[in-house]
Order: C-alpha cells, then structure tokens, then sequence
C-alpha cells in the first residue's frame, strides 16, 4: 500500500488555510484593533490651533483669593475655549473664588465674586448683598437656592411678627465661606454675608434693610 504525498507547498497551504478558519474570529478582532489605533493617531497627531489659558494649578476652595501659586497658565484647542476666560495670571490674582474649582480647570469671570455672578441673568438683575439677622443661616445657603427675603420689625427673630417681604424667589449668587474673609462691604463682619440676584426696583429696598430691622431669609422652591 504506496501513502500518495502531497506536494510540500500544497501542505503548508492546508495548514494555513486551517489556522485562519480556526482563529478567523481573532483575526477579525485583531484587524479592527488596528484600524481603530491607526485612527487614533491619525487624528491625535493632526495639529490643531491651542490657545493660553489661566487655569487652576491645584484644587481651590470658594472664597480663596487668588495668588501666582494658585493659577497656571495652560494650553487647549481653540474649540474648548469658554466666553469669559482668562489668558494671563494677573487677570485674576487678587480676586475672590465664588465657587471651588477642581486642578487644571479653567478660570472664568462667572468663578468670581462680582459682576460675572450675574451671568445668564435677567438684563438689569443686579446683585445686593443682604447681612441676614441670624449668621447661622449663611451656612444652610449655597449659589444657586432660591430664597424669600423677609424684613421683621418685631421682637427678636419672631418672623411672623410685624414682617414685611421684600422679595420673593430671589437666587443666592453667593455665599461667604468665612465670617473673616471677603470682598464685599461688611464680608468681614461676624454677621457673614449672602448676596442675592434682585430685581432693579427691589434693589434699594433690599439694600436699606438692615437700617429698618432684621433681614431674614427662607428658602423656596422657587414657585
């Protein structure tokens, strides 16, 4: 009995042609592996305009006021850029973080205590701040709680005496984060300070409160 021989390079053909049947699902995923890396770097290593922007170098507290130390200059595409940053350190130092901000985030007017708070509001909204009669209330507040402000001309904290509401559903911009720091008149009271977003013809109103009696403020649901 003669084994018939198949030629060599037939042989190796079969073999081949076995292993890539067996393993054809591998391949497949090994091939889009390196489609998809070859994709990436196409596009990571395009070069896209960046832009300078001053940023935090390492996390920030609300209510820090900024020094070299605490910002950083960095670079992002020119898409990524927000309205309101900032391009150099100096733009910033000095000025008092309204919200914590987290390493290597971008600063913006809108992080500040100031006119940027006012962003996205009503035009001709103007920020009051408001010394509420109970200093514990600052620490139940934070940016962004809608509050009722209320005006009592009674006894000691007896709102439902002779009280007067002064506005309704008026938005917290801004908190003071300690009764020893601060940029607006009187932030470093023991009293603490709350700013609030108010309507232009609340706004004297607001403002000659404490001269007329305790300012109390209740938070809302905003209805």
């Amino acid at each position: 009995m003669h084994t018939v021989r198949r030629p060599r390079g037939a042989s190796l053909r079969h073999r081949l042609h076995r292993l890539v049947h067996r393993r054809r699902r591998l391949l497949a995923c090994l091939l889009l592996c390196a489609a998809a890396g070859v994709a990436v770097e196409a596009v990571v290593g395009e070069d896209h305009p960046t832009t300078a922007v001053v940023s935090a170098a390492h996390d920030l507290a609300v209510g820090t006021v900024l020094t070299d130390a605490d910002v950083s200059i960095v670079r992002i595409p020119d898409q990524a850029v927000a309205a309101g940053t900032f391009q150099h350190a100096d733009e910033v130092v000095g000025r008092q973080l309204a919200t914590p901000l987290p390493e290597g985030f971008p600063l913006a007017a809108t992080a500040f205590v100031g006119d940027g708070l006012l962003t996205g509001m009503a035009p001709g909204t103007v920020a009051v701040p408001l010394r509420p009669a109970d200093a514990a209330t600052v620490q139940l507040l934070a940016p962004g709680q809608r509050v009722d402000v209320i005006l009592s001309t009674g006894n000691g904290y007896d709102v439902a005496g002779d009280s007067t509401v002064l506005a309704r559903s008026v938005a917290v911009l801004w908190t003071a984060p300690d009764a020893g720091s601060g940029t607006w008149p009187g932030a470093g009271d023991d009293g603490g300070l709350v700013v609030v977003a108010a309507r232009p013809e609340d706004a004297a109103t607001l403002a000659g409160a404490p001269s007329s009696g305790d300012v109390h403020l209740v938070l809302t649901n905003g209805s």
